[in-house]
């Protein structure tokens, strides 16, 4: 499958004096496979090394940064010719002493290798390591896959041009289609490896398994990496994101985890699992005006996980309820459908996140974002229910700005608000 990210590698590769790439992202969303697909096809060399399993190379950065010594080190221990065509990849480099710290002398002292490094836990790792090499790396964060990259994956390339084209009356005329696509990305999600086996087997109960192991093994994670006293808070906050976006009011209230429970107990379980890539944590804006990050409001926020699919199967809904769409679905599917337009958003280029809410509570806008340079409050509709009092009075409120809603209903341009359909996200920002 084609991941969007390729093109960024390729810019990465092709600008001169780029630093050591390090790319972020959860478990099992498809890290190993991009670094070694993008050595596959742009390089003509590369070696490859997962810290998790080498033991003879896991402490090659304990004695010394000799970028020498440690090429040599690799390069017997991995059997490979190692020069300066050649793409290296440190696998899970958190799990290496020293290891993430090693970058800044690669750097440094022998900037004319290409390095990319990737971690299941590295942005722990990251807040954790007092020598990281600030300024000496780059980043890109991978995410699960977008619904533009399923439809890509499935093999619907006609579907997907047709997007790309912005025809809006044929995608209307299209729209059955598109909306049968959508219900099975709800279910699905954008995990790679599930993603993969539901275009090979075409078994939703294999997707159901293979989602539930996702799962488990994050549940692992929190006992083997997390601190001991921190591992039942992390519990409750994972547990509690799908009935925390259910609810009327999406903003996080620290009372549903536990009766009388503070901020000052969840906030460092609420940052490891923002480390770990497994929730976003959208924070509100006071207003909308530019910039957005002056008006944040750090103590009121929503918190999405990582996954769509991971969420139906953490709740345990049915696949016929999500793909049918039957009552249990219609409950539901505003919290669901909120997820998948936060899923997309993560994935677009220079775009800031944030929601806002009156102080009165007597309004909210679903997601405030800043886009290359311009201000748009998106209101999300799970079903044809299109009345937008609160983004009206928001655009009324402040001059210059133009409401964005997704919805299930068909492109309509209005004055002051475009209505674009939820399977065009990716499109309509």
């Amino acid at each position: 499958m084609q991941r969007t990210l390729i093109d960024r590698l390729s810019e990465w590769k092709n600008r001169k004096g780029h630093k050591p790439l390090i790319i972020r992202g959860a478990r099992q969303v498809g890290k190993t496979w991009l670094m070694k697909h993008f050595a596959e096809t742009e390089y003509d060399n590369y070696v490859y090394v997962n810290f998790d399993d080498n033991e003879i190379l896991n402490n090659v950065f304990v004695k010394d940064f000799d970028i020498k010594r440690i090429l040599t080190a690799i390069s017997v221990s991995e059997n490979i010719d190692i020069d300066e065509h050649t793409l290296i990849i440190f696998d899970e480099i958190q799990e290496a002493p020293r290891g993430i710290t090693a970058l800044k002398y690669f750097e440094e002292k022998a900037p004319q290798y290409d390095i990319i490094a990737a971690g299941s836990l590295l942005g722990i790792a990251m807040h954790s390591n007092d020598s990281f090499p600030v300024g000496k790396v780059e980043f890109l964060d991978l995410y699960p896959l977008s619904f533009v990259e399923f439809i890509d994956a499935l093999g619907e390339k006609r579907l997907l041009e047709l997007l790309k084209s912005c025809d809006w009356d044929m995608i209307a005329a299209t729209a059955s289609k598109y909306e049968q696509l959508l219900r099975l990305y709800f279910f699905v999600g954008g995990m790679p490896g599930v993603v993969a086996d539901y275009i090979e087997n075409r078994d939703l109960n294999r997707v159901r398994m293979m989602q539930q192991n996702i799962l488990d093994t994050y549940d692992r994670d929190f006992s083997k990496h997390a601190p001991n006293n921190e591992v039942p808070r992390l519990r409750m906050v994972w547990k509690s994101i799908v009935g925390q976006l259910s609810k009327e009011n999406r903003k996080f209230i620290y009372g549903f985890l536990k009766e009388g429970a503070r901020a000052k107990d969840f906030e460092l379980s609420i940052e490891w699992l923002r480390d770990a890539g497994l929730l976003y944590k959208v924070n509100r804006s006071k207003c909308g005006l530019m910039p957005l990050a002056a008006y944040e409001d750090f103590s009121a926020f929503k918190v999405f996980m990582v996954d769509i699919g991971l969420m139906c199967a953490m709740c345990k809904l049915p696949s016929q309820t999500v793909i049918d769409g039957d009552r249990l679905f219609t409950d539901f599917k505003g919290a669901l459908t909120e997820q998948y337009v936060m899923q997309q958003l993560v994935t677009i280029e220079d775009t800031s996140i944030y929601y806002w809410s009156a102080d009165n509570s007597r309004g909210e806008i679903d997601f405030l974002i800043q886009h290359n340079g311009t201000i748009i409050p998106i209101e999300v509709k799970a079903a044809e229910n299109l009345q937008s009092k609160s983004l009206r009075a928001f655009v009324d409120k402040h001059s210059g700005l133009h409401g964005l809603r997704l919805s299930m209903s068909n492109y309509r341009e209005q004055e002051w608000m475009t209505n674009v359909p939820l399977y065009c996200v990716y499109w309509a920002i």
